[in-house]
């Protein structure tokens, strides 16, 4: 495994580590009322989501919509790298809390 330089974003401080193809990033709050701090205080630490690229991310939206998956972003916006991404509600996914992002 390589560590991997990535940018803190949503009020957490991010380090990344490549495993082959994959890349597991494992997310700190900087401050108690941001998303992941938000999470902690609720759950308790472990896994908070799940990342999958898509090469088209507004047309993967738009299957999920058709397919009946609740969105959290209805559009892409701009995530951590500057990549766009996009989350899918874990109500419509298991329980599991999924985000599409980009290339």
């Amino acid at each position: 495994m390589d560590v991997v330089a990535l940018d803190d974003a949503d009020g957490a401080r991010i380090v990344g580590f490549s495993a082959g193809e994959a890349l597991v990033e494992l997310l700190e709050p900087a401050v108690d009322d941001s998303p992941i701090g938000k999470f902690i205080a609720k759950r308790g630490p472990g896994i908070h989501h799940a990342c999958f690229v898509v090469d088209d991310l507004a047309a993967a939206l738009a299957r999920c919509r058709e397919a009946g998956i609740r969105l959290i972003d209805e559009k892409p916006r701009l995530g951590a790298e500057g990549k766009h991404i996009a989350f899918l509600h874990p109500s419509s996914t298991g329980g599991v809390l999924i985000e599409l992002t980009e290339p």
